[in-house]
């Protein structure tokens, strides 16, 4: 049996009847990914936003660089951003999140899981799975090529996330200092009510 793109792609358009639009898949990678912070501690989240943030910028950064360089094209967005993937407002600065709660403070344990991530992302999303949508195309660079740029970027995210906490903890523990207070060095004069 020769299965072609065309048949995965008809397969993947109408999944259990569902017809599935390019706006719903790209809504659903925006929304669906914040439902899941509703699982995570309060503390965590607050813990891990600034990363999310500077993951989030960064990623525009690479993002229009990319593109003015020629390295993909990003042929349809949702309303009303013209050239910014959902994805990169919604499941990535969550899925950032996730993955620095779980392996927070182990360098190679962060660089693991990312590649498995990166891999799955460069390969399969932006390579296989959007194009055949026609949401999005890489034309200057290999899959392999990019999956480099996520790389540097993931490493970039992690020395932040490492300054960020030593900055944080070096302030809570100035604030949470008990001030020392100096003895008086001249005695206080006496007071008659106080000789009676």
């Amino acid at each position: 049996m020769d299965i072609n793109r065309k048949d995965i792609l008809l397969y993947i358009n109408d999944v259990g009847g569902l017809a599935l639009s390019n706006q719903v898949i790209h809504w659903s990678m925006l929304i669906v990914p914040l439902l899941t912070l509703f699982f995570m501690k309060k503390e965590e989240i607050n813990r891990y936003v600034p990363v999310a943030v500077f993951a989030t910028v960064l990623t525009m950064i690479i993002l229009d660089i990319g593109i003015t360089l020629g390295f993909w094209v990003v042929r349809e967005s949702v309303f009303p951003f013209n050239e910014i993937f959902p994805y990169y407002l919604g499941t990535m600065p969550v899925l950032a999140m996730w993955v620095f709660k779980f392996t927070n403070g182990r360098f190679w344990a962060y660089m693991t899981t990312n590649l498995i991530l990166d891999i799955g992302f460069n390969f399969f999303l932006l390579d296989y799975f959007l194009p055949i949508r026609g949401m999005f195309s890489f034309v200057g660079i290999s899959p392999l090529q990019g999956l480099t740029i996520t790389l540097a970027h993931a490493v970039l995210i992690y020395g932040y996330q490492m300054w960020h906490e030593r900055v944080f903890s070096l302030r809570v523990k100035q604030t949470n200092t008990p001030v020392k207070l100096q003895a008086a060095a001249k005695p206080l004069p006496e007071e008659e009510s106080d000789k009676e």
